[in-house]
C-alpha cells in the first residue's frame, strides 16, 4: 500500500487536476494499491477564512465570497465531469453550499467565528475537493470512492490544532480499509472528535492525514506531491541555484522544515517516523522527477552538508552577569518562565564561562520574554550581579544541516571563512553533540547573501560566482567588457569562476540587474536605462542588493568615484581600480583607506595605477614580503611621456609628436596634465608608499620642463602655438643630449623616502635608452638586487593591457573568495 497526498498547488486548476488523474491511472493501470489524500484547491482555504472574517465583522460583502467559492466548484465539475456524470456531484455541492451559507449567516448574525466553527467552516474546501475528484477519478476508469477522514480519524477537542488519538485513528483506518477494499480519495486536514464534532489539524493538516494513514496501514512509503522537485538544498527564492536533495534522513528533514522549508511539516514525519515508514517529495508537474527519498537511513556516499535554511527574522535575548557563574538552576529558572508564558525557544547557546546565556524568540514574543525574565531575576538584578537583559532585533538565523557533517573535520570552518569573506558578521553560534546543525545568528539584512556565500561554499565550490559593478565603461571597461564576454566559458572551467555585470554606470546613466547585465548587448541596455548616473545612489544599490562576493570596479580616473572607496570596503566589498586619486591622495587618506579593507577581510587593488598591465606593485610587495630592503626605484612611468620621448628625433618637431600624441589618445585632452609630470608624480607617490616611506605630494620634485607661455596658455589652440614657439628651446635640448650620444627621458626616482622627477639624458649603457614606443620601465634596486637591479618593461598605457589588470585583479579576488 502507497499512500499519495496532493497539495493545494497541485488541484488549484481543473487542467492540474487533469494531470494528477494521469498519475494516479498509470498506478491504477500497474496495479498499484494505494490511497490519495487531497487538500483544497488551491486559495480555497484562505477564501473560507476570509468570508468567515468578514461575517463576523457584519460585513454582507461575505456573500460575495461565498458566490465565487460556490461558482469555483461548480465550474470545476463542469471542466471535470461529463453531462451524464455532473447531476450527482452538483447536487451534493449545492447541499454543502446551502449548509455553509447559513453557517456563514449564523456567524454574521452573532457577530463570532469560534475555533469550533472555524474548523467546520474550512471542512468544506477538502469535502469538496476530494468529493469532486473521486467522482472525476471514475468517470476515468478508476474504481475511486470517497472517504471523509472524520470517520475514522479522532481527536480532542483541542479547535484549531487537534491532538490525535493514535489508538482509536490506528484501529479505525485499519478496519475501515480492511472491510472496504479499493482506492479512496480522503479529505485532507480534517477530523473529527468524540461525538462528531468537526475539527482539523493545524498547519500541514493534509500531509499529517497521509502520515497518520500510512502508519495505521502500515504503508510500504508516503508519497507528497507537491509543486516544486522535493526538498531543496536553499530556499530557492532566495538561492537561485537551489538544487533537489535525492536522498536524506528523517532528522534532516526535521531541521530543514524547522528552518523553514515549506515542503513539509515537522509533526507530518511522527507518525511515519514512528513506525518507519519512508517518504518521497515529488513534483506534480514533473511526475517523471525522482524528487527527494526521506527516512531513517544515512547515505553514507551523501554529501556531509545536506541543505541550507534560514529563519528569516528573530530577536535575540542575552541573560548575563558574573551572578550566573558556578549557581546551579539558572538555566531552569530561565526556561521554566518563558515555558510559563507559553514562549517558545528557537535557539540557545550558552559559553563555558557560564557569564552569559543567549536565547531566540519570534520578533513578537520579545517584549513578552524579556518580562517574564526580568520578573523572575528581578533579585539579581537589583543587587548588580545580573546585568539587563540585552534584546537585539532584526536578526535572522541561517543554518548548515547534514547528518554526516560529525564524519568530515572543516565543515565549521568553511561556514566561518564563506560568511567572514563576505563580510557576515556572527552574532551567536548554536551547535548541538549530535553536530545535525550549526547554526548562526546574523544580521537579518546579511540572510540572502549569507544563504547564497553558504550554498556556493558547500554545493558549488567548483565554481564560485563573482559579482561586479563597474562604474565607467568607455575604453576600457567597455575592453574589460568585451575580454570578461570572450573568458567566460574558460574561466568556468580553468578558473572555476562565474562572473556576472550586476551594475554599470557611465557619466549619464546606471543599469543593475540582479541575474548579471547582457554582455551581448549591454551598451544598448544601459542607453535605455531611466536611471540617472548618481554614484551616492549606485553604491546604496550596491548595498541593498547585497550579493556574495561583490567586486566594485572604477574604471574612471574621477575623483567623484574614488571619494565613495571609504563607504564601499566598510560594507565589505572588494574594489579593483585603475583610478589613482585615492592611492596618490594624502598619505593619511591612503592609509585608512587600507586599514578598512584590512578590517573588513575585503580586497582594495590597484595595479593598475602604475605600468598599466605590468606586474609593478605586485613585484615591489613579492620584493619586501620576502625580507629584502628597496633602496632606490627608478622609472619611467607614463606611457604617454615615453611615446613622446622616444619620437622625439632630428628632424622631428617637439610640438608635432605632442599633437601626435594627443590625438592617438596617449595624453589627457589636455597634453599638460603629462608634460607637467602630474600623472608621473601620482605613480611615484603610490611606489614610495607601498614601499613604506609617507610621501605627499609636495615631497615630489618636478623639473618644470614647459615654458611659461605654455603653462599660462587659456586654451589647447594657445598651448600648441606656444609649443611651437618652443620647439628650437627642445630641440636643443635633444641635439645636446645626441651629442653626447644620449637620449632623453622622463625619469621618476625615489631613494631615501626623496622622490623626484626630471628630464634626463640616458647614455647607451642605461636600460632606459632602449625604450621605444609607450613601454614603461621601471628598475627596482635592492639589497639582493643591488649589483644587477631587477627590471620590469612593458606597455604602459591602453585600453587592452589596463583592462587586462584589471582583470586579473577580479580573477584574484575571486581567488581569494575562494
Amino acid at each position: 500500500m502507497k499512500v499519495l497526498k496532493f497539495g493545494g498547488s497541485s488541484v488549484a486548476k481543473p487542467e492540474r487536476i487533469e494531470s494528477i488523474i494521469k498519475i494516479l491511472k498509470n498506478y491504477y493501470a500497474n496495479g498499484t494499491r494505494f490511497t490519495v489524500v487531497f487538500s483544497a484547491f488551491g486559495g480555497v482555504t484562505d477564501s473560507l477564512i476570509e468570508m468567515s472574517s468578514l461575517a463576523a465583522k457584519g460585513d454582507d460583502t461575505y456573500l460575495e465570497k461565498f458566490h465565487a467559492f460556490s461558482q469555483r466548484h461548480n465550474e470545476a465539475v463542469a471542466a471535470l465531469l461529463d453531462e451524464q456524470n455532473r447531476p450527482e456531484v452538483l447536487s451534493s455541492l449545492e447541499e454543502n453550499h446551502d449548509v455553509l451559507k447559513n453557517l456563514l449567516y449564523g456567524i454574521f448574525l452573532v457577530r463570532e467565528a469560534s475555533l469550533r466553527t472555524m474548523d467546520y467552516v474550512l471542512s468544506f474546501g477538502e469535502r469538496n475537493s476530494a468529493f469532486i475528484i473521486s467522482h472525476a477519478m471514475r468517470q476515468r476508469g478508476i474504481n475511486a470512492s470517497y472517504l471523509d477522514a472524520r470517520k475514522i480519524i479522532k481527536t480532542n477537542k483541542g479547535f484549531g490544532k487537534a491532538k490525535v488519538n493514535f489508538d482509536v485513528t490506528y484501529k479505525n483506518i485499519s478496519d475501515y480499509y480492511q472491510q472496504s477494499p479499493g482506492v479512496h480519495v480522503v479529505t485532507g486536514f480534517i477530523a473529527s472528535s468524540k461525538g462528531g464534532l468537526t475539527t482539523t489539524l493545524g498547519r500541514g493538516g493534509s500531509d499529517y492525514t497521509a502520515s497518520l494513514l500510512a502508519a495505521g496501514l502500515m504503508a510500504e512509503h508516503i508519497e507528497i506531491w507537491t509543486d516544486v522537485n522535493g526538498v531543496l538544498t536553499a530556499d530557492p527564492r532566495k538561492v537561485s541555484r537551489a538544487f533537489s536533495i535525492p536522498k536524506m534522513t528523517y532528522g534532516e528533514a526535521m531541521e530543514m522544515s524547522h528552518f523553514g522549508a515549506k515542503v513539509i511539516y515537522p509533526p507530518t514525519l511522527q507518525p511515519a517516523l514512528s513506525k518507519g515508514i519512508p517518504l518521497y517529495i515529488k513534483n506534480t508537474f514533473q511526475p517523471d522527477f525522482a524528487g527527494t527519498f526521506i527516512s531513517s537511513e544515512a547515505d553514507p556516499n551523501g554529501h556531509p552538508v545536506k541543505g541550507i535554511s534560514s529563519i528569516g527574522h528573530i530577536a535575540l535575548l542575552t541573560l548575563q552577569g558574573s551572578g550566573l557563574f558556578g549557581v546551579p538552576g539558572i538555566a531552569a529558572r530561565l526556561f521554566n518562565a518563558l515555558a510559563q508564558g507559553g514562549i517558545n525557544i528557537i535557539l540557545i547557546t550558552q559559553g563555558s564561562s557560564e557569564h552569559s546565556i543567549s536565547f531566540a524568540v519570534q520578533p513578537q514574543m520579545a517584549a513578552k520574554a524579556l518580562r517574564r525574565v526580568e520578573s523572575e531575576f528581578e533579585y539579581e538584578m537589583q543587587s548588580g550581579s545580573v546585568e539587563a537583559v540585552k534584546v537585539e532585533d532584526q536578526l535572522s538565523v541561517v543554518a548548515i544541516i547534514g547528518a554526516n557533517m560529525r564524519y568530515q573535520p572543516g565543515i565549521a570552518s568553511r561556514l566561518f571563512q564563506a560568511l567572514g569573506k563576505n563580510g557576515i558578521n556572527c552574532v551567536a553560534i548554536a551547535q548541538g553533540s549530535s553536530e545535525l546543525n550549526v547554526s548562526v545568528v546574523i544580521p537579518r539584512s546579511d540572510e540572502s547573501k549569507a544563504l547564497n556565500s553558504l550554498h556556493e561554499a558547500f554545493f558549488l565550490s567548483k565554481v564560485k560566482e563573482l559579482h561586479l559593478f563597474m562604474v565607467g565603461v568607455g575604453l576600457i571597461g567597455g575592453t574589460l567588457i568585451e575580454q570578461i564576454k570572450k573568458q567566460t566559458q574558460q574561466l568556468k572551467e580553468k578558473q572555476s569562476l562565474e562572473i556576472k555585470i550586476v551594475g554599470l554606470a557611465n557619466s549619464k546613466r546606471m543599469l543593475f540587474e540582479a541575474n548579471g547585465v547582457s554582455l551581448e548587448n549591454w551598451k544598448e541596455h544601459l542607453e535605455q536605462s531611466q536611471l540617472k548616473m548618481d554614484m551616492v545612489a549606485f553604491v546604496e544599490k550596491m548595498k541593498d542588493l547585497n550579493l556574495s562576493n561583490t567586486i566594485f570596479i572604477d574604471n574612471t580616473a574621477n575623483q567623484d568615484i574614488s571619494n565613495h572607496y571609504e563607504n564601499i570596503l566598510d560594507a565589505s566589498i572588494s574594489i579593483s581600480t585603475p583610478n589613482k586619486i585615492a592611492t596618490s591622495s594624502s598619505y593619511l587618506q591612503y592609509q585608512r583607506l587600507k586599514s578598512i579593507a584590512d578590517k573588513r577581510g575585503v580586497q582594495f587593488l590597484y595595479e593598475t595605477n602604475v605600468g598599466a598591465g605590468l606586474p609593478v606593485i605586485t613585484t615591489l610587495r613579492d620584493l619586501m614580503n620576502s625580507g629584502d630592503d628597496i633602496l632606490k626605484i627608478e622609472g619611467v612611468l607614463s606611457g604617454s611621456l615615453s611615446f613622446i620621448f622616444n619620437s622625439f628625433q632630428e628632424g622631428v618637431l617637439f610640438s608635432d609628436i605632442v599633437k601626435q600624441a594627443r590625438d592617438q589618445g596617449y595624453t589627457e585632452p589636455d597634453p599638460r596634465i603629462d608634460l607637467n609630470g602630474i600623472d608621473v608624480r601620482r605613480k611615484i607617490i603610490i611606489l614610495a608608499r607601498e614601499a613604506g616611506y609617507p610621501i605627499e605630494a609636495d615631497d615630489v620634485e618636478i623639473e618644470a620642463i614647459l615654458p611659461k607661455a605654455c603653462q599660462e596658455a587659456s586654451s589647447i589652440d594657445e598651448l600648441f602655438t606656444a609649443l611651437e614657439a618652443a620647439n628650437e628651446q627642445f630641440e636643443t635640448r635633444r641635439a645636446t643630449a645626441a651629442a653626447e650620444g644620449k637620449v632623453l627621458r622622463m625619469i621618476a626616482k625615489m631613494e631615501n623616502g626623496k622622490a623626484s622627477i626630471s628630464l634626463e639624458a640616458v647614455d647607451s649603457q642605461h636600460p632606459f635608452y632602449s625604450l621605444s614606443g609607450s613601454d614603461n620601465m621601471i628598475i627596482f634596486t635592492t639589497a639582493r638586487y643591488n649589483d644587477r637591479p631587477l627590471v620590469v618593461r612593458g606597455p604602459g598605457a591602453g585600453a587592452e593591457v589596463t583592462a587586462a589588470g584589471v582583470f586579473a585583479e577580479i580573477i584574484s579576488i575571486g581567488n581569494f573568495l575562494s
